[in-house]
């Protein structure tokens, strides 16, 4: 007879080394498992870490472009009034078209008070949106650096003359010679600041373009 390890001997070794490697390919399975949903839970974070990003931009260029048209409303429902200047070329215009475009003035400037505050309020948050947008580079420069030019010249253009020029116009104080200048003024500056506007509408709505198509920085 051939000597030899008896066979219950061989079988027993066998059935260990078989579960000593079950159990090895089970911890590294596991250990695998734990790693691939440590990953998954990382890359699920920065998603969300990045949704909550993108929304907060989001919301910013809604408000921007929001008030952009909101402006945009109040300068044309001030030229339905301002373009009768047009029909008449004449250094003084007609008393009816005077009296027509004061009254208007008298109450969104004076009659109208405080609920004229909304419009300054409304410039006010646009320009700041703007701003917010070029600090967190949320686009390409193009989009917020002419909006926030042409916002603010629009908007300075506004507080330094034409409301001013609104008021007296609204008062019906002046000769009808004065009023007419006031008249055709306000009529060129609400122009200027139409086109401004609709400029920062436009890129603030370029800026909703699906991605890639905007990039940023």
């Amino acid at each position: 007879m051939r000597c030899g390890a008896p066979p219950n001997f061989i079988h027993t070794r066998s059935t260990k080394a078989c579960c000593s490697r079950a159990g090895l390919a089970g911890t590294f399975t596991l250990w695998a498992n734990v790693e691939l949903i440590l990953t998954l839970r990382r890359n699920s974070r920065g998603v969300a870490d990045e949704a909550a990003h993108s929304g907060k931009y989001f919301v910013m260029n809604a408000v921007a472009a929001a008030g952009a048209g909101f402006l945009i409303a109040v300068l044309w429902f001030d030229l339905m009034f301002d373009v009768q200047t047009r029909r008449h070329p004449g250094p003084t215009l007609p008393a009816e078209v005077l009296a027509s475009i004061s009254a208007y003035y008298r109450r969104v400037t004076t009659d109208a008070n405080p609920m004229g505050r909304l419009i300054g309020a409304v410039m006010v948050l646009t320009i700041l949106a703007i701003a917010v947008e070029i600090g967190a580079r949320s686009y390409v420069w193009w989009i917020g650096w002419p909006s926030l030019t042409a916002a603010a010249i629009a908007v300075s253009l506004t507080l330094a003359r034409t409301i001013k020029s609104a008021v007296r116009l609204g008062g019906a104080a002046d000769q009808p010679d004065v009023q007419s200048r006031l008249a055709r003024t306000i009529y060129r500056d609400h122009l200027f600041c139409l086109t401004a506007m609709t400029l920062v509408a436009g890129l603030q709505l370029a800026a909703c373009l699906p991605a890639g198509t905007i990039g940023t920085h």
